[in-house]
């Protein structure tokens, strides 16, 4: 392989990744050709940003009816805790007020210590 046979490789090469494509295989479409495909082309992408806007749609709908079932949930356990609370606190005041008990009529009797026997007298 002489140099010139090189220079022809290397500048088909370069040629190819200058334009991204081979020239010889790409024919020209005619303008009916591309009016057609627009034609095709602006239907489907209708029907598929329609479909888009259905999927987003539903998956919005889906996400919300969650939030709205986990607020409830949530709403539940605290109602259920604040009721524990104030029944627990309810029963806590009753077992004390049922330990207390009140002498209305009642004596003060003073103690008073004995130094030799070191017992408590009343």
């Amino acid at each position: 392989m002489n140099d010139d046979e090189q220079k022809v490789i290397i500048y088909k090469v370069s040629e190819y990744r200058q334009t991204g494509s081979n020239e010889s295989q790409r024919a020209p479409l005619s303008p009916v050709n591309r009016w057609l495909s627009y034609a095709i082309m602006i239907p489907v992408v209708v029907v598929l940003v329609l479909i888009g806007v259905f999927f987003f749609a539903a998956f919005f709908a889906l996400a919300a009816v969650l939030v709205a079932v986990l607020a409830v949930r949530f709403w539940w356990l605290r109602r259920k805790i604040e009721h524990d609370m104030r029944q627990s606190a309810d029963m806590t005041q009753k077992s004390e007020a049922d330990q207390t008990v009140i002498i209305e009529d009642a004596q003060i009797i003073e103690e008073t210590e004995t130094r030799e026997t070191g017992h408590k007298s009343r």
